[in-house]
């Protein structure tokens, strides 16, 4: 048996919870990994009772859930607040959008995910952080001195906390390394680790789509942070072989057009090696699930889901528990 394949609900939020779980089940999934937006995760509802009845549901239908996410509540722990975060956070967070307020409303909200994913049964919050400093990337006027330094204090100031009731609670975080987050590459995830001086608690969800178009080495990725892979989306992306008007940056040109450098793509659709990944993340011992973040401009959802959901379980494969050629040796014969 190769590892459970489950579906990221994020991009389903206009499903009903129990539609998006009966969904999932028919186009081959084991389970799902709740986003904590729409119906289908509520933190502030998140008790007893309430995380009992999603367990049920999810009983109901055969299917069970591994993770629970809380990327948009917190991209605004560590984010320069602006109009943009009123569309993607509740309004009991949001407020009257003071930046501070708002900063440290979605820290506290982060701090109960761990405790309602304790409640619900799982033991990985996936999520992001924001970043004070990603408007810095491109050095120019020229950062001043420490500016950078700063932006990972503020980080480390800001999330230690957070982490510290995650580890209480017996849960890890898995940070979605990403644009616009404190950790985008493997450089910068490592900067992050050192800044919040390797919290048990916080590691990595594996996402190998944000990083081929980058020109980051995902597969060495996985060795790299071994023992930090949390929790792991299987999302392709393709980028072009040759230049195009929109580069790395993307112009201010929406996805899915055919001017861009790159683009998210059903798995197996794209560019990224999964079989290489998959022999990566059995070299370290990962057993958690492949969680497919469902990203496709071009496709029907339903068809994209499904055929990647199949071609999840079709790359995936148990590690050997023999050594192939030892049974040369007389004795084993």
């Amino acid at each position: 048996m190769g590892r459970p394949v489950t579906l990221f609900t994020g991009q389903w939020a206009d499903l009903e919870c129990e539609a998006i779980i009966t969904k999932a089940k028919e186009m081959g999934y084991d389970g799902v990994e709740f986003g904590c937006w729409g119906d289908h995760f509520e933190v502030d509802k998140a008790d007893a009772d309430y995380c009992k009845a999603k367990r049920d549901l999810l009983s109901k239908h055969g299917m069970s859930a591994y993770s629970i996410s809380s990327h948009l509540v917190g991209q605004a722990v560590c984010d320069r607040i602006d109009e943009r975060h009123a569309q993607i956070l509740p309004e009991y967070i949001y407020g009257d959008g003071d930046p501070e307020g708002v900063r440290q409303r979605a820290a506290e909200e982060l701090k109960k995910t761990a405790i309602a994913a304790k409640e619900f049964g799982v033991d990985v919050v996936n999520g992001f952080t924001g970043s004070s400093i990603w408007h810095l990337l491109y050095s120019f006027p020229p950062n001043l001195p420490g500016q950078i330094d700063a932006g990972y204090k503020d980080f480390a100031d800001r999330f230690g906390p957070i982490m510290d009731v995650f580890q209480e609670n017996g849960i890890k975080f898995g940070l979605e390394v990403h644009p616009t987050e404190i950790a985008f590459d493997i450089a910068s995830a490592q900067r992050a680790l050192e800044a919040i001086d390797f919290h048990p608690a916080f590691g990595f969800n594996y996402d190998p789509s944000h990083f081929g178009y980058q020109g980051v080495d995902y597969v060495e990725f996985i060795y790299k942070f071994a023992d930090r892979i949390n929790h792991v989306h299987m999302k392709d992306v393709s980028w072009s072989d040759k230049p195009t008007e929109a580069g790395v940056f993307g112009g201010h040109v929406d996805f899915h057009k055919r001017n861009r450098f790159w683009d998210f793509k059903s798995v197996g659709r794209g560019n990224i090696n999964f079989e290489k990944i998959i022999r990566a993340l059995n070299d370290i011992g990962y057993q958690g699930p492949l969680s497919v973040e469902w990203e496709d401009g071009a496709m029907d959802r339903v068809a994209g889901a499904t055929e990647s959901a199949a071609f999840c379980k079709q790359v995936d494969f148990p590690v050997s528990d023999i050594v192939f050629d030892a049974q040369f040796d007389k004795e084993n014969q």
